[in-house]
């Protein structure tokens, strides 16, 4: 069957697994399991997306409406991949608990097969010891029930999989990658070395980034060995599948997506080997409304609308995986209810849509009069940054000699890559009202001098965010929809007013002129909730059903047949974005749900 749109009324096959979701859990889930030998049917919200064939990758800024700019209908530029979604999608609203400002949660939704991997930074680091013990370490919020040593293993498959560039540089809490793993980063940037340069003096760590873009050809004779050693189907599609995927040739962004399939993305990456096995069915344009479940309270598969004709529909399977995006997926299980679950399916412990958690953001940006008149010149290099600052007051933060518990890193971007309609915003500053050709001499003056520094930071989760079932409002699908209820701790205000003055620091000692305002108040600082679309949490992960969601496999504790393979399980929201967890997290819950179909534990 392969890819399909809708479905029949009634599909009659059943699968051996079911999966909500097609980012990066849901694409993840479905390359292993269906690697493995499962038959396994992905139903999408979104349409079919193909990025060889759709990506405007080449497209110029000059040739947009608004010259690439961002609109409501596209937040993130013109040709940004999001083809369906954003902070709002028509027809399917969310509500807020309360709208000033810190109280606030911007939920973004990517309405597309592949979902948020289309267009994500791609920045992929490992989570440390420490994360995965945080209430070990300083007695605030909770440890996960597995350790960096349980993912580790995964992390390497992972990286290998997809392809991502960087270094290993011993540093606290920033794990190495076993040798093979990374492939070799690309080279600083002007700006990179002289941001660097300060650094160095104010004695803050800046290492090659870790991204999910192809520097080199992947060693496809090998790799596929490595990662599948027995199991000739799982070579196979892997193999054939990198062998498709060239190096990035560095000058294109990411975030259109990428024909060359040089850059991570779920649609290329693990989509395509999973169908190839002939195990993979897809149905796009599918909302799913609840899961079902049989007279044991055990899940049987899902009701869906069908997005193009409206109709209720319904697919079967031995066991669901939900992996919708952390809110999306607790508002499934919140809306599944029936005599056997009535607070939600797997919500016995009423933890659904508890701990919502996303990554802390602060920013400043600065113009460094350094970079000023530099000579044209062509600046090649990754649509992301070649490197970050990585957290590095681990011990200043263990003796108490800072106001809040946790960690950033940070991030940081410039120099003289393709113009878009902002590119000389905030220039009157400098031009003093300049037109004509006295502006196109300030442009081409001060084009690649500006710097802009972005914090993230770890978010402890708390009880006053969460999201829940509202009780009066339902999307155009009937579907009942989410009420987010939001507040950051003073640790995260705290951590937010100290990544300013940190910027501040950094600037100040590149001999650069502060852009926008240090706050003293990180109330002022901090972005909203959601804003960085790290959203985790909602099904947290434990070592007992009496305080925890699902067990550390992702399994939930009331519905053996019932997994989560998204960023829902995170017991902790640590500074490492969190994609690359999730994926190795979803392989992991994957290659139990095979080994407990091995058992017979799951038929």
């Amino acid at each position: 069957m392969g890819k399909g749109q809708g479905g029949s009324s009634k599909t009659d096959k059943e699968y051996d697994a079911l999966i909500v979701g097609s980012g990066a859990g849901g694409g993840m889930a479905a390359y292993v399991l269906s690697t493995a030998g499962l038959k396994v049917l992905m139903i999408e919200a979104g349409r079919d997306y193909d990025p060889v064939t759709e990506t405007p990758m080449f497209n110029l800024n000059k040739d947009a409406p608004l010259r690439g700019g961002g609109t409501p209908e596209k937040p993130f530029g013109y040709y940004d991949a999001t083809v369906d979604g954003g902070w709002e999608v028509p027809g399917e609203p969310y509500v807020q608990s309360a709208n000033e400002r810190g109280q606030r949660f911007r939920w973004w939704r990517a309405r597309m097969l592949g979902g948020r991997t289309n267009h994500w930074g791609r920045i992929s680091l490992r989570m440390g010891e420490y994360d995965f013990k945080p209430y070990t370490r300083d007695g605030l919020g909770f440890d996960w029930p597995i350790s960096y040593q349980d993912l580790s293993p995964y992390y390497d498959k992972t990286e290998k999989l997809i392809g991502v560039f960087g270094s290993n540089e011993g540093l606290e809490n920033t794990p190495d990658s076993s040798p093979g793993c990374l492939q070799p980063p690309p080279k600083p940037r002007a700006y990179e070395l002289l941001t660097k340069k300060a650094c160095d003096k104010l004695e803050i760590p800046v290492i090659p980034s870790h991204i999910a873009i192809l520097s080199e050809k992947q060693d496809y004779e090998n790799i596929p060995q490595q990662l599948h050693p027995n199991n000739p189907l799982a070579q196979r599609v892997t193999r054939e599948s990198m062998k498709e995927r060239s190096p990035c040739f560095w000058a294109t962004p990411c975030g259109r997506g990428c024909s060359i399939k040089a850059n991570f993305q779920s649609t290329t990456v693990l989509i395509p080997p999973a169908l190839k096995t002939g195990n993979l069915d897809i149905i796009t344009d599918a909302m799913v409304r609840e899961v079902t479940v049989d007279k044991k309270g055990n899940a049987t598969g899902v009701h869906y609308i069908n997005k193009r004709t409206r109709i209720e529909e319904y697919a079967k399977a031995k066991v669901v995986v939900v992996a919708a995006s952390a809110a999306e997926t607790a508002r499934i299980l919140l809306n599944s209810k029936s005599k056997y679950h009535p607070e939600g399916i797997g919500n016995a412990s009423g933890l659904v849509g508890k701990y919502l958690m996303d990554t802390v953001g602060a920013g400043l940006g600065a113009q460094i009069p350094a970079l000023e008149n530099l000579p044209a010149h062509n600046e090649d290099g990754a649509s992301a940054m070649h490197m970050y600052m990585p957290w590095w007051l681990y011990k200043e933060q263990l003796r108490g000699e800072l106001d809040f518990a946790r960690g950033y890193h940070i991030e940081f971007g410039g120099g003289r890559d393709m113009p878009g309609s902002g590119a000389f915003a905030g220039l009157e500053k400098f031009t003093k009202g300049a037109y004509g050709n006295n502006f196109k001499e300030a442009c081409r003056r001060y084009y690649g001098s500006f710097i802009y520094f972005a914090g993230r930071g770890e978010m402890i989760p708390n009880d006053d965010s969460y999201c829940e079932i509202d009780s009066q409002q339902v999307d155009q699908w009937g579907i009942p929809v989410l009420k987010f209820h939001w507040k950051w701790s003073k640790h995260e205000i705290n951590q937010a007013r100290h990544m300013q003055q940190t910027f501040a620091h950094i600037i100040g000692e590149m001999g650069g002129n502060i852009m926008g305002t240090v706050h003293e108040n990180g109330e002022d600082a901090i972005a909203d909730g959601g804003v960085i679309i790290h959203e985790v949490g909602t099904t947290k992960m434990g070592s007992k059903a009496s305080n925890s969601v699902l067990n550390q496999y992702c399994q939930s504790w009331e519905v053996p047949n019932l997994f989560v393979a998204d960023g829902a399980p995170f017991v902790s929201n640590a500074d490492k974005n969190p994609t690359l967890t999730i994926m190795a997290l979803a392989w992991r819950t994957s290659d139990y749900i095979v080994e407990q179909f091995k058992k017979r534990n799951l038929v």
